[in-house]
């Protein structure tokens, strides 16, 4: 595995480097792609071999017998995380923003209200104002640099519309590994507001060392799990992930709205899970976050240097934080100096919900030189502060 490989992906139909300068002015020549949350490095052997094997069948046709791609989710969850899965319990969607709308369906109706904690992960509110709900936006409080839950604050927010609570484990942005006592409060919160429980645990494999991360099904009995292999192992176009209900109600409820949206799932994904949850995946992710983490420790160095700009302590995920407002700049300024001055593509904060709005998401996923270079970029662009 070679993550300082400098791959060229543009012209390949990706989002992330082929719509950098139509969407953010970014140029395509020199700029650097730091939004979009897929990596820059390739999956591990396995994957790709697991998809030469379909290439050289030369059929593509419905995947059946699941019996080996439980299995292999089985063996993840129980060797990585300490959690049994039963595979009945086991739905595929297409991603976990398709999960996260299948929810919303399934136990929501028009009219009601999600919670979530903000600034979180943009396409949640996307999808639930879509359908026809509202959003109750509960913030999280940055203490000493790292985000907080407030319950005391979130019982009075509540309007009684609430149904379904979604919660970001690890959260995205900000990096937070959740407590295992914050998460008895959120499941505590849930139970006290009669509010069914989601937990999007798709970067929950992106732990950095000296942090343990606690899986929601650990600690709350009717709790909705959603994982996928999408984020750990960079596979995001196969557009696969899981939906586990282990309470039958829940569990009921999930299958219908499956049934009654004709969800099936595609078999190159299903062979790419299948293959990357394996022993050689779990070799590729250890290499891969001690990878990360350098980067992050780089990425943290250089950009807490200029003053006024702050990046949150990164506990897993690789998404960086970084709050601008100690800059004393309008978000259109200190935004106009990182894609402009810098030309650095960023998802902007505001779309994150209440309490980003000073706030850029860098990705650091990429090979460490760029990182290096980025950090060099960001410095010039505010150097007058410095």
């Amino acid at each position: 595995m070679d993550f300082d490989e400098q791959i060229n992906r543009f012209g390949t139909h990706s989002v992330k480097w082929d719509m950098m300068e139509p969407m953010f002015g970014v140029p395509a020549k020199d700029g650097i792609a730091m939004w979009v949350a897929d990596m820059e490095f390739r999956p591990p052997t396995c994957v790709q071999q697991a998809l030469e094997s379909m290439l050289a069948h030369g059929l593509y046709g419905y995947f059946g017998d699941e019996g080996k791609y439980l299995a292999a989710i089985q063996w993840w969850m129980k060797t990585r995380h300490g959690w049994d899965v039963d595979p009945a319990a086991v739905f595929t969607t297409h991603g976990l923003v398709n999960g996260t709308a299948l929810c919303v369906d399934a136990f929501t109706a028009p009219g009601d209200a999600v919670v979530l904690t903000t600034p979180v992960y943009h396409a949640f509110a996307r999808v639930i104002k879509a359908a026809g709900r509202d959003v109750t936006e509960c913030p999280l409080v940055v203490r000493e640099g790292r985000q907080e839950m407030d319950f005391a604050a979130w019982d009075g927010l509540m309007t009684g519309k609430e149904r379904m609570f979604i919660l970001c484990s690890p959260h995205n942005p900000g990096g937070r590994v959740w407590s295992r006592e914050e998460l008895q409060g959120v499941a505590e919160f849930c139970k006290r507001h009669d509010l069914v429980l989601v937990a999007d645990e798709i970067h929950h494999d992106l732990v950095m060392p000296g942090q343990t991360h606690t899986v929601m099904a650990k600690v709350a009995e009717r709790v909705v799990m959603m994982t996928a292999t999408t984020k750990t192992f960079n596979i995001a176009g196969a557009h696969i992930g899981n939906v586990i209900i282990h309470d039958e109600g829940l569990r009921a409820k999930f299958a219908n709205t499956m049934m009654k949206m004709g969800i099936s799932p595609n078999s190159f994904g299903m062979f790419m899970a299948t293959a990357a949850y394996s022993p050689e995946g779990a070799v590729w992710v250890d290499a891969l976050v001690a990878y990360l983490d350098e980067n992050r420790r780089v990425f943290d160095a250089g950009v807490n240097a200029i003053p006024g700009v702050r990046s949150l302590a990164l506990q897993a995920t690789y998404l960086a934080w970084v709050d601008f407002a100690g800059t004393g700049m309008s978000v259109a300024e200190f935004t106009e100096r990182v894609e402009k001055g810098a030309r650095i593509a960023v998802n902007h904060g505001a779309p994150f919900g209440l309490g980003g709005e000073s706030y850029l998401r860098f990705n650091l996923a990429l090979p460490r030189a760029q990182v290096v270079e980025a950090v060099a970029r960001l410095q010039a662009a505010f150097a007058d502060l410095q």
